[in-house]
């Protein structure tokens, strides 16, 4: 057995999402044979890769299937693939991709689905952020469980460094670390952008693979302000089930196609309920809607989360699901998406790319 056959066996292994061989899409960065051992790195897009353990598999079986009996150590590493653009490289140069987590309307749960997102893009391995850009009714300090302010280091007179708070780690900012719990924000919108825009460029970031964004609900100011501010890699549309949730989906995806923002997906949440004494399940705001109107848009629909006490009850405490109960089935479905949602920034920016060179180790 030679190295080029290990190299030629590879090649039979194919990225689900890209559609190619993981040798041609430069995956392969080292095939070492010696002393009867064979090691074999994969570098992927994502550290939240679906197929990541069955590439591991099919890897040691390809060369297995060579006659080999020796060792096999297969290392899957990742380096996230950057959101080309020079807007974005210039006010945030060390952040990949910025994905803003939006709604239609309210009270669709999609905080909680965006903190529950960055902390399982985390939990894979990713370095993220997070930042509350619903400026009116900031949640992020009591859905992650933070109480201290950032510390700020001053510039000159007039300018002033914020670094962001961590937690479960993930960078985060908000204009809740900022102010009272009690105060209310009685901003006009430019006030509004105005802070989410200094939370872009004046917040010390430094280097993130995923930037969520919390938005407000709805298609106003603060949205408008950030997709004109930075060219987003991608916007995920949140929605419950039922028709009026969907009315609103529909206008929030216009609006993103309109300012040239990809549709990373659809996420239905409060998809469904199953009784915990019974085992009965309850469509309580119909179900399958997400799917449909994802289906009507042509953008993919990156799974469902059901209703689930521990969920609200994560977003209470500041102990999201993902960590208190990460065996759970909830728990599982949340990071099903969450790579799902990373799968798809990964094909937006590989479809973007020029055709990656194939570099393996010598």
């Amino acid at each position: 057995m030679t190295r080029d056959e290990i190299i030629g066996v590879l090649g039979n292994i194919k990225d689900p999402d890209l559609n190619k061989d993981i040798v041609s899409l430069g995956f392969v960065k080292k095939v070492e044979l010696a002393d009867g051992k064979v090691d074999i790195e994969i570098q992927l897009t994502t550290p939240a890769c679906p197929v990541r353990d069955e590439m591991k598999s099919q890897a040691v079986a390809e060369v297995r299937n060579l006659g080999f009996t020796g060792d096999v150590n297969v290392v899957m590493t990742s380096q996230v693939v950057s959101h080309a653009n020079q807007v974005r490289e210039q006010i945030l140069p060390g952040v990949k991709n910025t994905i803003a987590v939006a709604s239609g309307k309210g009270g669709v749960g999609k905080s909680t689905v965006a903190v529950n997102l960055a902390v399982a893009l985390a939990k894979d391995g990713a370095k993220v952020g997070i930042v509350d850009a619903d400026v009116y009714g900031p949640s992020l300090p009591l859905m992650l469980g933070v109480t201290e302010k950032p510390e700020t280091e001053r510039i000159d007179d007039k300018r002033f460094k914020i670094y962001p708070v961590e937690k479960f780690g993930i960078k985060m900012m908000s204009i809740g670390f900022l102010v009272d719990t009690e105060t209310p924000m009685i901003w006009r919108g430019p006030m509004a952008s105005g802070a989410v825009k200094q939370f872009l460029t004046d917040v010390e970031w430094k280097d993130l693979d995923y930037m969520i964004f919390d938005l407000p609900p709805g298609t106003g100011d603060v949205q408008l302000t950030l997709v004109q501010t930075i060219p987003l890699t991608g916007a995920v549309i949140v929605t419950t089930p039922q028709d009026v949730s969907l009315a609103d989906v529909r206008r929030g995806v216009r609006m993103f196609q309109k300012v040239n923002v990809p549709i990373m997906g659809v996420i239905e949440n409060m998809s469904y309920f199953v009784c915990s004494h019974c085992g009965h399940r309850e469509d309580i705001f119909s179900h399958g809607g997400g799917k449909k109107t994802a289906e009507a848009f042509a953008v993919p629909f990156l799974g469902e989360i059901p209703i689930y006490t521990p969920i609200r009850i994560g977003g209470d405490t500041g102990r999201p699901i993902v960590l208190t109960e990460p065996e759970s089935e909830q728990s599982q479905m949340i990071q099903r998406v969450s790579r799902k949602l990373a799968a798809q920034i990964s094909i937006t920016n590989m479809s973007a790319a020029d055709k990656p060179k194939i570099e393996i180790e010598m």
